[in-house]
């Protein structure tokens, strides 16, 4: 029989600020593999691409090639580690079995959904701030208040996604192989093929065409250019569309929890 939420009249804060809290404290406790890790590994990326290898890069509108890559680079390290923090934590859990200890909380399904969605999203927040102080002499920063929070909002709403994407795979998954197949061979290649390293303009139209039906190519796009000042994208069109996928994974991370769907250990 599968395991099911148990559900509690109104909102339990304390509960949802207790689960909260703990996804926050997995990955501090462990902040040289989660947060130390991904910083060097960016910062790596930055100078093979941006320095080495940057002089041979071609950057839309005449911009030095190491400003358009720093803000591409924050965002896909927020998103790859959003999605890494969410699915281990519920894959674990499972396997360990305290995943039972976790549904038989007063918490409403959509409150767990809320709080491990937290968790990611502290950790890519973390990493998103941290990666634009290290970054600022190369990326600098929003030239204006608008262009902060166009930039604000795409790397806070992006990174909420791929948290709850890494929550669909955690219930999923049912073995470690099955979130490494998932991070390597689906959210490595969105993130990778989606203009972190280059501008579309330079790409063949068969390219360019391929790259404009990767969802993930709007929301680096989009935060961006909130550094640069111009996208390769639709702004409104990439906004309402990660809304819009909030809310549907929302939707459905919240059925899951509430059917104990792939829950049972």
């Amino acid at each position: 029989m599968a395991l099911t939420v148990r559900e509690c009249p109104g909102v339990n804060v304390r509960g949802l600020s207790t689960l909260a809290w703990r996804e926050i404290r997995r990955f501090l406790v462990v902040w040289v593999q989660t947060l130390v890790g991904p910083l060097v590994f960016a910062l790596l990326l930055l100078t093979v691409f941006g320095v080495a290898m940057g002089q041979g890069h071609a950057a839309p509108r005449g911009m030095r090639y190491v400003e358009f890559l720093a803000p591409g680079l924050i965002i896909m390290t927020m998103l790859q580690n959003a999605f890494a923090n969410t699915s281990s934590s519920i894959l674990i859990a499972k396997v360990s079995g305290t995943i039972a200890d976790v549904l038989m909380a007063p918490l409403h399904s959509w409150q767990l959904t809320l709080g491990y969605a937290v968790g990611g999203l502290a950790r890519g927040l973390i990493l998103g701030a941290a990666l634009a102080l290290i970054m600022a002499p190369f990326a600098g920063a929003p030239g204006t208040p608008w262009l902060g929070l166009q930039a604000a909002a795409f790397g806070l709403g992006a990174t909420m996604l791929f948290s709850l994407v890494g929550i669909v795979g955690g219930i999923v998954a049912r073995r470690m192989e099955h979130i490494a197949f998932m991070s390597q061979i689906i959210v490595a290649p969105l993130t990778l093929l989606s203009g972190t390293f280059f501008s579309i303009e330079i790409l063949p139209s068969a390219l360019r065409d391929a790259i404009v039906f990767n969802p993930v190519f709007y929301l680096i796009d989009g935060f961006r250019g909130g550094y640069v000042g111009f996208g390769e994208s639709n702004v409104t069109m990439g906004l309402v569309g990660m809304v819009g996928a909030i809310a549907a994974l929302f939707l459905l991370c919240t059925r899951m929890f509430a059917r104990g769907y792939c829950l049972k250990p």
